[in-house]
């Protein structure tokens, strides 16, 4: 249902009508920040395979992969996702990046460590750590 649907159709309780046209936005940037995020952690997922099966330890290869993608990311998601295109912004993404990467190192770390295969491990983690950087980019970075 677009914006304008929201604001004319009389099958919406007017009461509903404002959080309905809050609500819409964010969902409509949700489903651009997974479209483009699938692209981006695809990106990610292949720099970080591939480090590991270049014998890398898994600290570095997740390292790597995310500086290899900061750049690419912050344009598409600033640009696509967001409609910011401020290069000023990069500081605060790169810092996002960081606490994200503590957070990933630190999931591998018990997951290598409950003995499961970094693969999978970094696989399982895509998901939550996906949700947390729409939210620490739409909240912190992008606002």
């Amino acid at each position: 249902m677009s914006v304008m649907s929201i604001q004319t159709s009389p099958l919406i309780p007017s009461f509903l009508r404002k959080y309905l046209q809050k609500i819409q936005p964010v969902h409509y940037e949700l489903i651009k920040f997974i479209a483009v995020g699938a692209l981006n952690t695809l990106f990610a997922y292949v720099i970080f395979s591939l480090f590991l099966y270049m014998k890398l330890h898994y600290t570095v290869a997740s390292f790597l992969a995310i500086v290899l993608g900061v750049m690419f990311n912050f344009k598409t998601y600033g640009g696509l996702v967001f409609k910011r295109s401020d290069n000023t912004l990069i500081f605060r993404f790169i810092l996002i990046y960081a606490v994200l990467y503590v957070i990933s190192i630190g999931g591998l770390w018990c997951f290598n460590h409950a003995g499961v295969n970094l693969y999978y491990a970094n696989a399982i983690m895509l998901a939550p750590m996906s949700a947390l950087s729409f939210c620490l980019n739409k909240f912190f970075v992008f606002v």
